[in-house]
C-alpha cells in the first residue's frame, strides 16, 4: 500500500495569493458597480446614496475575509 503525504492543501498552496487577489478585484468591481446604481435600486436594498458613496470610496483591501464574491 503506497502512502500520500502530501495534502490537496499543501500542493494547490501557490493558488491561494491567486485567490486572494481574484477576491480584491471583484470587492473593487461590486464597489465600483454600487456606484452605478439609482436611487431606486439603492432603496431596494437599503442603502441611502450617501452610504453607497462611503462603500466605494473604501480601498480594495479594506474588505473582511468572510466576505465571499
Amino acid at each position: 500500500m503506497t502512502f500520500i503525504t502530501t495534502s490537496a492543501g499543501r500542493r494547490r498552496a501557490w493558488l491561494r495569493p491567486l485567490a486572494r487577489l481574484v477576491h480584491l478585484f471583484a470587492v473593487h468591481r461590486q464597489r465600483r458597480a454600487l456606484l452605478k446604481l439609482d436611487d431606486r435600486a439603492l432603496e431596494d436594498i437599503g442603502i441611502s446614496r450617501k452610504e453607497a458613496r462611503a462603500e466605494a470610496s473604501r480601498s480594495f483591501w479594506d474588505a473582511p475575509e468572510t466576505w465571499r464574491c
